[in-house]
C-alpha cells in the first residue's frame, strides 16, 4: 500500500518543524497545562474526575489567569528540541524516498517512529520540566520545585537529582513518541492525500484550498493520534511528576488498582482541544515558513 506524498522540490531547513511548533504552543499552552494536570491528578474516590473546565477554573481562581501559562518556557524548549527532531527527521527521511518514488506506507511509519523516538530522547529534559512546572502548584508547598524558568529547572535537576534525573521517564516517553509521530504525521499525510483524491474516488471530499486542507487533515490526524497515545501520555506524565524511583509498569499497576482502567483516558478532552489547534497551527505555520523560505531563496 502506498500513500501519495508530494515530492519535495527544495531542501527545507531541518529546524522548520521545531520553530513552527514553538509558535503554536505559545497559543495552546493553557490546554496543555490543563491536560497534564488532569492526567497527574489522583483522587481517593474513583467517582471524582474534574472536567477540563473545572481544572482551568481552579487554576485561575487559585493563582490567576497567568497561571495558565506556567511552564511556557519549558513548553517552547520542548518544541525546539523534540519537534525539531521528530518533524525534521521525518521530512528528511521521507524526502530521500520522494525524490525517486512515492514512499510506501511501512516506510513512512518507520521514518515517523524512528524520528519520534529520537525526538523524545532529545526533548526528554524539557518534557520533564513541562510536567513539573505545570503541576507544581498542585503539590503541598514543601514539595513544590518553584523553578523560575526552563534553564533554572535544568540546572537544579542536574545538581539535585544528578544527570540521570534529566531523563526520568524516558522509556514511556520514547515509546509514546514513536506511537505519536507515526499516528500523527503518517495519518496527516494519508488524510491530506485522501481529501485531494481524484473525483472518481472521493468527489465529495475535494478540497482545493491549501489552508482548509491543512486544517481538516490536522484535525483528522489529531483524533487518531490522541486516542492511540492518551494512555501512554497518562503513564508518562505520572512517572515524570514524581521524584521517586517508580517504574512505568509499577505506576501503571498501582493506578489501575486504585482508579480502574478509565484513568487511561484522563485528559483526553483537553489533549484533543490542545492537540488539534497545535497540530493545525504547526502545519499552517510550516507552510507559511516554507513560502517565506522560498521567497528569500529566490
Amino acid at each position: 500500500m502506498t500513500t501519495a506524498v508530494p515530492v519535495l522540490r527544495r531542501k527545507e531547513p531541518f529546524w522548520l518543524g521545531g520553530l513552527a511548533g514553538a509558535m503554536a504552543v505559545c497559543v495552546t499552552h493553557p490546554m496543555d497545562l490543563t491536560r497534564v494536570r488532569m492526567q497527574v491528578f489522583r483522587s481517593e474516590s474513583k467517582t471524582v474526575h474534574p472536567t477540563t473546565l473545572q481544572t482551568m477554573v481552579t487554576a485561575v481562581r487559585t493563582a490567576g489567569y497567568l497561571s495558565l501559562y506556567a511552564g511556557l518556557s519549558a513548553s517552547v524548549m520542548r518544541q525546539l528540541t523534540y519537534s525539531t527532531v521528530r518533524v525534521g527527521g521525518y521530512e528528511f527521511m521521507k524526502g530521500q524516498w520522494s525524490g525517486v518514488r512515492q514512499p510506501r506506507m511501512y516506510e513512512l511509519v518507520f521514518a515517523a517512529v524512528a524520528s519520534g523516538m529520537l525526538g523524545a530522547i532529545s526533548g526528554c529534559p524539557a518534557d520533564l520540566l513541562v510536567v513539573r512546572m505545570t503541576t507544581d502548584s498542585m503539590k503541598p508547598p514543601k514539595l513544590q520545585h518553584r523553578y523560575r524558568n526552563v534553564f533554572d529547572g535544568l540546572f537544579r535537576i542536574a545538581t539535585e537529582e544528578g544527570v540521570s534525573g534529566l531523563v526520568r521517564g524516558i522509556m514511556p516517553n520514547v515509546i509514546r513518541a514513536g506511537f505519536w509521530n507515526a499516528s500523527q504525521l503518517v495519518s496527516y499525510d494519508y488524510f491530506k492525500s485522501l481529501y485531494t483524491s481524484p473525483p472518481s474516488e472521493l468527489s465529495f471530499l475535494q478540497i482545493d484550498k491549501p489552508v482548509v486542507l491543512h486544517v481538516i487533515s490536522s484535525v483528522s490526524s489529531s483524533l487518531i493520534s490522541i486516542t492511540i497515545c492518551n494512555p501512554l501520555d497518562v503513564v508518562k506524565a505520572r512517572v515524570m511528576a514524581t521524584t521517586q524511583d517508580a517504574s512505568a509498569l509499577r505506576m501503571l499497576y498501582g493506578s489501575f488498582r486504585a482508579e480502574g482502567p478509565t484513568f487511561l483516558l484522563k485528559g483526553w478532552t483537553p489533549a484533543f482541544l490542545r492537540s488539534a489547534p497545535t497540530a493545525t497551527l504547526l502545519f499552517v505555520f510550516m507552510e507559511q515558513l516554507r513560502v517565506l523560505g522560498a521567497r528569500f531563496a529566490a
